[in-house]
């Protein structure tokens, strides 16, 4: 099986957002190792199981995505590596409003609490400065991003850049679980927002980019290396 990678946000690992993450979907995506996964009376109580209900997310790990994963066109890692360190030598950390728990098309995930333009920049230029190192999507991959429900917009980002949901499309968010109905979305979201209330008035800083790394496809992503923005 093909590896790839994939450049990501995520909070550091002595962050408290760090710690939440791993406790709700199970996995530590920084160590790479099964994190104990909390009692929750409002989601057991409605017959769900937070372990299977956090399991495609805890495959990726923690993260908002800002380059969707993909396979890198052959060549020494130490080229992206070398690029990310650039890249991140001449970008300032972002701002944007502190992160909420809302329901995503039957998705539960944290998202910024109003519009956040220049993460948006941010994100257009990560995806803009890394796609000479991304191979074509593969026929397979091609046609499992087409069974979503896609605008001709989307289907034109697909074909270009390997995912459909960049610049006009992008939203930041960091998923917190499968497709829910809408009455235990609602729960689970609640119950995500009761756990993150001590840092809910905390505004959110993108401080730097993640290479995160996936071996195999069936195996996990895990955080490779972090580099800070400093510019």
């Amino acid at each position: 099986m093909t590896g790839r990678v994939a450049l990501y946000w995520a909070p550091a690992e002595d962050d408290p957002l760090s710690r939440f993450g791993a406790e709700w979907l199970g996995r530590d995506a920084i160590a790479d190792v099964p994190v104990p996964q909390p009692a929750i009376p409002a989601i057991a109580g409605r017959g769900l199981d937070l372990a299977e209900i956090t399991q495609s997310p805890r495959h990726y790990g923690f993260h908002a995505t800002l380059k969707a994963p993909f396979v890198p066109l052959p060549g020494p890692p130490e080229d992206l590596d070398a690029a990310a360190a650039a890249f991140c030598a001449a970008t300032a950390p972002v701002d944007a409003p502190p992160l909420v728990p809302a329901v995503l098309g039957g998705f539960v995930a944290l998202v910024p609490d109003g519009p956040c333009p220049a993460v948006d920049a941010f994100a257009a230029r990560v995806v803009e400065a890394f796609e000479p190192f991304r191979s074509p999507l593969d026929p397979h991959d091609l046609a499992r991003r087409r069974q979503a429900p896609l605008t001709e917009r989307q289907h034109a980002h697909l074909v270009e850049w390997g995912y459909p949901y960049v610049f006009e499309d992008f939203f930041f968010h960091m998923t917190l679980s499968r497709r829910l109905g809408p009455d235990d979305a609602e729960a689970v979201r609640a119950a995500a927002a009761e756990r993150l209330a001590p840092l809910a008035h905390r505004p959110l800083r993108i401080d730097a980019l993640c290479l995160f790394e996936q071996p195999a496809r069936d195996r996990p992503f895990r955080l490779s290396r972090r580099f800070s923005l400093c510019g």
